[in-house]
């Protein structure tokens, strides 16, 4: 997962990946296409680890990653499917793509009251060079389809403040990661921030944290099933059965109350059919979230 994978273009996978993100010809590499795909990613393949409840076993090889975001169920995945789905995608259409080990850290809780910043490994980070010549174009861009409710355009790698919908977001030098950068989210976001180390990453160097995050007990995305779609006026996510909208009107959420509605929230909210599920396996993920949830009910009530 050096600069440039070297792996060839699948012409039936590429054009897959491009008719969902809304094209039917081969853009070129230019910032303007850039900026629409990034855009359109977020909109439309959702941060999902649904999978990860419903017992599918997943790898993080590029090449696997777009066949999954190109399979015709409107799945997504996390940051190693998303933004390695998304940079393989640049990289055939002529991108100059690089690829970080990143690091993200979650809000504050009770256990973890002080995430530690720095590249853990727990993200894929990526950025594109290459674009400049222009007046006002930066060479280099941080492009992120993978961190959920943040970004729904890639960023100019230069310090500063970027506003996007109702988030604002801090751009700077990463004082954990030496000669890399460092984002902060907006405090309405699901986590603090990121950091990246700057020189590239090979794929071994993800799979102990995918195999943490995908499959152990201790990982926040295997306890709650969450789903988030970004858009230019907020954000949709549905954690657990809670379903929310982060936009500049406050929302504060609603529980849903059936299979049906969480079903229908999936689909229509965030593109998620889950046809291509055995029914019970589907029924039997939704019973484990309301049952889990009336445990964080009553658990908040006793405290």
């Amino acid at each position: 997962m050096s600069m440039q994978s070297g792996i060839p273009i699948d012409v039936a996978v590429r054009d897959a990946y491009l008719a969902r993100l809304g094209w039917s010809d081969v853009p070129p590499p230019t910032v303007d296409t850039l900026i629409a795909l990034h855009r359109a990613h977020v909109e439309r393949v959702p941060y999902d680890t649904i999978w990860i409840a419903l017992g599918e076993r997943r790898g993080i090889d590029l090449l696997e990653s777009t066949r999954i975001l190109t399979n015709g169920t409107g799945v997504g995945g996390y940051c190693y499917h998303l933004n390695g789905g998304l940079s393989l995608l640049l990289e055939w259409l002529g991108f100059e793509v690089h690829r970080h080990l990143g690091g993200v850290q979650s809000n504050p809780s009770p256990a973890n009251p002080e995430p530690a910043a720095g590249a853990s490994g727990n993200h894929l980070a990526v950025t594109v060079t290459g674009l400049g010549g222009g007046v006002g174009v930066a060479d280099a861009w941080m492009v992120d389809a993978g961190l959920g409710d943040a970004l729904h355009e890639p960023i100019p790698l230069v310090e500063g403040t970027i506003e996007q919908g109702p988030f604002r977001f801090h751009l700077r030098p990463s004082q954990a990661e030496p000669g890399a950068w460092r984002f902060d989210h907006d405090p309405k976001g699901s986590f603090i921030g990121s950091d990246y180390r700057p020189g590239p990453v090979e794929e071994h160097e993800f799979h102990e944290r995918h195999e943490f995050l995908s499959t152990s007990p201790d990982s926040g995305f295997v306890r709650v099933p969450m789903v988030q779609r970004r858009d230019a006026g907020g954000v949709d996510s549905l954690r657990g059965k809670l379903l929310l909208r982060v936009a500049a009107t406050p929302d504060d959420g609603r529980e849903l109350a059936s299979e049906a509605e969480w079903r229908a929230a999936l689909a229509d909210i965030f593109g998620i059919r889950l046809d291509h599920v055995d029914p019970a396996n589907a029924t039997a993920v939704w019973q484990r979230i309301c049952t889990d949830h009336e445990a964080f009910l009553q658990s908040r009530s006793t405290t």
